[in-house]
């Protein structure tokens, strides 16, 4: 009976506030030029009413949501801005809650919105929506980039009412799209073949990715994603729209075509799968963020948007440098001590490279960790390896002239180690079931403070003894089997909180390493691909995109990471994983942020020469590779060639790479590529580097070029068997 006086007084205030209120409220999310229109009914829900290009008129945007004739009986809130489950809605919902009293149905009104420019360059719109009976409010927080044309988007669950409320979904962001057709292009794979994309036609019902494993979050998918509307979008033309839910754990992205053809997309936390929340009475939650671009020319806009974004905006020190190493893993494995280490560093100077980076094996002395079975959880130095632990090690590679790096793994723990045998109730396991282990090792439980500070140290002691080392590749090569915390268990917690908690505890430990080590660079690696999330890259300046270091398989992978990332952002390795000439495998390399996993001394005369030459010249154009704007040209997808090319902001330098992919017998490339992103009213000059031991090039350097020239009829780059690779410097007369 309260309820419905409630409900009765609820509807009298409503009908109250319309006739104050008069029209409806439009409120546009703008970049520059793109629009995000959303607007509030006379029954004062809130509606997405247009996505797209921004009209020249601005007052037009009151007028969309009249064009849409969504009448059908059950289906007249397809298109609300934030669908809440248990009233009258027959799609799939973005929130889902049981309220203090048991209730389990939602309803939003609109209740405001304010609009703020905030302290990074872009705009905040948050719009609040309360419950028409209860106390219980969303905020809608939309972020705009204007130049970069990025929107960022999520959701704070505020819970007011006097009781706790059960989240048992809460979407970081719901979009709706009124378009004739789509197309989605996700990505799945395993170890070694991360990012393969997959294009799917969108038809009535839903299409669902997401991830399960706790950590590790992109080894079987990804939560990047494009989608096509009105057929499938080129590099060049076509509308097309790139996002990701930036998200270190546990993800589901809908895509839902309803009755009307019109597409919903929801994104946010896995809450279905063991991550149902409990929201105390006043306290908020709130969502991971959906980052998204929307380009109407073409896929290449809109990836330039998203790398721009992210160096500017999201990567740590996105817009500085970084440093070219070499590393021990596939030259030693585990199989080193400190002389053979200190041996390899004079090869690093020679090479011409930053750092030496010494990856996994250093550490562990009840159990060494001379394989992959043992010592996780034990960072000490071992003292038959490295008898003048790490120190030392530091100090001769200075001596040699590198700086010097290392290899950490903080967040896992074998079962074979003295952190295990002491620390039992700091590891994730079901204490009644049989450990499930993943390449030998557990997760430790970061949801527990005392876990925290324990991975805090591993990397404060690090730099406490030694102050000058300048790199950490921090890996994490096992997902979540069997996820129960003691620490929830004890502090009376629910077990559906471990995997939000741990990613939260997770970036707990990374703010607190930046806020006493703001700019080292550190690695982020998981098992190859397994880590790529923008949320995690605020605390990273790079990432390792894949174990397979093959370079016609790296070809394909970095060009699917491209549609997302800088270059900047992807470490590039040259190893011995191909029979490919070392000239292909350090041109393939060189298309991002480079590095070597050889053994120096094994060169021969003609290979040491190439690769020194090789990295001169690549700190000759690196910052045009890692600043600069990319333009895929040949997809090797479609061709048996791959070219793609950077130019520098003032259009007067770029470079441009070019790779066969296909050895089977095929003619050469007889057609020019056309370039892209050059002055149509320069001239350029063209100058083939990167050649090998006595190679003659084919290129003749004499000869200028209008960009208008080389962007509409092109240029032959000479690719075929002979000629596998070429690496082509272009600058303006």
């Amino acid at each position: 009976m309260k309820h419905l006086l409630k409900i009765n007084l609820f509807f009298i205030l409503l009908a109250a506030s319309l006739c104050s209120y008069g029209q409806t409220a439009t409120i546009p999310i703008e970049t520059n030029n793109k629009v995000l229109v959303l607007q509030v009914s006379q029954d004062r829900h809130l509606a997405i009413a247009y996505f797209g290009p921004k009209l020249k008129n601005a007052p037009d945007y009151k007028a969309t949501l009249s064009q849409r004739r969504m009448i059908e009986e059950g289906a007249t809130r397809n298109n609300l801005a934030y669908l809440p489950a248990g009233t009258n809605t027959m799609n799939e919902p973005a929130i889902s809650v049981v309220h203090a009293d048991g209730n389990n149905s939602l309803d939003f009104i609109y209740q405001k919105h304010t609009t703020s420019n905030t302290n990074d360059g872009a705009v905040l719109t948050t719009i609040t929506l309360k419950d028409a009976v209860y106390d219980f409010y969303v905020d809608l927080m939309y972020k705009a980039w204007k130049n970069e044309n990025v929107f960022e988007q999520w959701s704070v669950l505020r819970n007011q009412e006097k009781g706790k409320v059960i989240l048992n979904k809460y979407a970081s962001a719901n979009l709706y799209f009124y378009e004739d057709e789509y197309y989605l292009t996700s990505y799945n794979g395993g170890w070694g073949r991360e990012l393969q994309p997959a294009i799917t036609p969108l038809k009535q019902g839903i299409h669902t990715i997401s991830s399960k494993l706790g950590t590790r979050e992109n080894l079987l998918s990804s939560q990047n994603f494009m989608l096509h509307f009105n057929g499938k979008a080129t590099e060049n033309e076509g509308t097309v729209m790139l996002g990701q839910l930036a998200w270190n754990g546990n993800y589901d992205i809908e895509f839902e075509i309803d009755n009307y053809q019109n597409l919903r997309l929801i994104a946010g936390i896995n809450a279905g799968y063991q991550s149902v929340y409990e929201l105390k009475s006043k306290n908020s939650f709130e969502t991971p963020r959906l980052i998204y671009t929307l380009s109407t020319n073409g896929i290449g806009e809109a990836s330039r948007n998203l790398q721009t974004w992210v160096r500017k905006h999201n990567l740590l020190d996105g817009e500085g440098q970084r440093l070219t190493l070499l590393n021990n893993w596939e030259a030693t494995y585990f199989d080193f001590d400190e002389q053979k280490l200190i041996s390899l560093f004079g090869g690093a100077k020679e090479l011409g490279v930053n750092m030496f980076l010494l990856d996994d094996g250093w550490f562990g002395n009840k159990y060494p960790r001379n394989g992959d079975n043992a010592g996780l959880g034990d960072w000490q130095a071992n003292k038959k390896k490295l008898p003048n632990g790490v120190e030392n090690l530091v100090k001769e590679a200075e001596k040699a002239g590198v700086k010097f790096g290392i290899w950490i793994e903080p967040e896992m723990v074998n079962p074979k180690s003295e952190l295990y045998e002491k620390k039992l109730d700091w590891v994730i396991r079901e204490p009644a079931r049989p450990e499930i282990y993943f390449r030998n090792q557990l997760v430790l439980d970061l949801t527990n403070p005392e876990v925290q500070d324990f991975v805090f140290n591993v990397v404060d002691e690090l730099f406490t003894k030694n102050p000058s080392l300048a790199f950490i590749k921090w890996d994490c090569n096992a997902p979540i089997y069997n996820g129960h915390s003691k620490y929830l268990e004890r502090t009376n917690q629910p077990q559906s909180h471990l995997y939000i908690e741990y990613t939260k505890g997770l970036e707990k430990v990374l703010k607190r390493i930046r806020k006493k080590y703001p700019s080292v660079p550190m690695m982020l690696c998981s098992g190859g691909g397994g880590r790529s999330d923008y949320n995690l890259l605020q605390y990273f300046t790079e990432f390792w995109p894949s174990d397979n270091t093959d370079p016609v398989d790296r070809i394909f992978l970095q060009w699917n990471y491209s549609y997302y990332y800088p270059s900047i952002a992807v470490c590039n390795h040259v190893t011995n994983w191909s029979s490919k000439p070392i000239k292909y495998r350090v041109d393939v390399a060189s298309m991002g942020k480079l590095g070597f996993d050889i053994v120096v001394g094994e060169l021969d005369k003609d290979e040491l020469k190439f690769c020194k030459e090789a990295i001169k010249n690549y700190d000759g154009f690196k910052d045009v590779v890692w600043h600069g704007d990319m333009y895929r040209l040949q997809d090797p997808h479609e061709n048996n060639y791959a070219s793609l090319m950077y130019v520098d902001a003032n259009k007067s330098r770029a470079v441009m790479f070019n790779y066969l992919t296909n050895w089977r017998y095929t003619k050469p490339n007889h057609r020019p590529v056309k370039l892209q992103g050059l002055d149509p009213l320069r001239r350029y000059k063209i100058r083939e580097i990167n050649l090998y031991g006595s190679q003659r090039s084919s290129v003749t350097t004499n000869d200028t070029y209008s960009g208008d020239f080389l962007m509409h009829i092109g240029f032959n780059p000479d690719i075929h068997s002979g000629r596998s690779s070429v690496v082509l410097e272009i600058e303006a007369v």
